[in-house]
Order: C-alpha cells, then structure tokens, then sequence
C-alpha cells in the first residue's frame, strides 16, 4: 500500500491591525481625531456656532497663573466657552474642565473622565457631550 501524505493547508498570515487611534502621538490623535470628531458631534447636536482650538497654553482660571502650560480643547460655541485640559501629554492621564459663558474668565477647574481606565476616542467624545449637556447647553429641559 502507499502512504497518503497530508497535507494541512496553511492558512494565510494574518494582516497586522493598524495601531489604535489612541495610540498615536498625542498631538496627532487630538489635531487629527478628536477636535474633528467633537466638532462633528456638537454640529450635530444643534449648534450652529462651533469653533475649537487645540493649543498649548496656561490655564486661565484665577490661582492658576503660575502653573505651567498645558494642551487645551478651547470650545467658542458662540456666547460660551468650554476648556478641556489635559494636564499630561496622555489622553489617559489627568484631566480637566471649566466653563463660561458671555467671555468672562472660567472660575472653577473640574476634574474630567477621572474613572475611566481605558480612554477612547468615542469616549472621550461622549463624555465631552455629557458634561455640555449636564450645563444645558445642548439641550434645555
């Protein structure tokens, strides 16, 4: 009798999944994903006059002149105006928010998305919504 050889197919090797938006640079991941995305999502909620910047500057609440620089969402929405800090170079790491409305100074500095352990881009969306709406600047009751 002959022997049967075998023969297991090989399966193709797989394709290498590109790396998470979140784990781009920072810079590029806020510039290029979340600023575009947040701005798409407050358009469609409603909001007709949406303007965000992505800088690096000091926080401009009272008390905190002396601290140092940090990357800012800056969110003009017209008469009122939303800070997102983010007080480390990491979407994961400490973060901040503050609000104002008709250009004064913001007066108070809140801690943001402090429980979550795995930051997302549509997380981070999500919770930026929240928080206008908790201020009833999206939608009214």
């Amino acid at each position: 009798m002959t022997e049967e050889t075998k023969t297991t197919p090989t399966k193709p090797a797989k394709k290498a999944k590109p790396p998470a938006l979140e784990d781009k640079p920072f810079e590029e991941f806020m510039s290029e994903h979340f600023t575009p995305s947040l701005e798409k999502a407050l358009t469609e909620k409603g909001l007709s006059e949406v303007a965000l910047e992505f800088k690096k500057a000091k926080i401009p609440i009272t008390g905190y002149e002396s601290s140092p620089e940090c990357w800012q969402i800056i969110g003009d929405l017209g008469d009122r105006t939303f800070y997102l800090y983010f007080l480390e170079e990491d979407i994961s790491g400490q973060k901040g928010f503050s609000c104002t409305a008709k250009g004064e100074k913001p007066s108070t500095l809140e801690s943001f998305m402090i429980d979550e352990r795995r930051v997302n881009l549509d997380l981070m969306v999500l919770y930026t919504l929240q928080r206008l709406n908790g201020q009833k600047w999206l939608t009214r009751n």
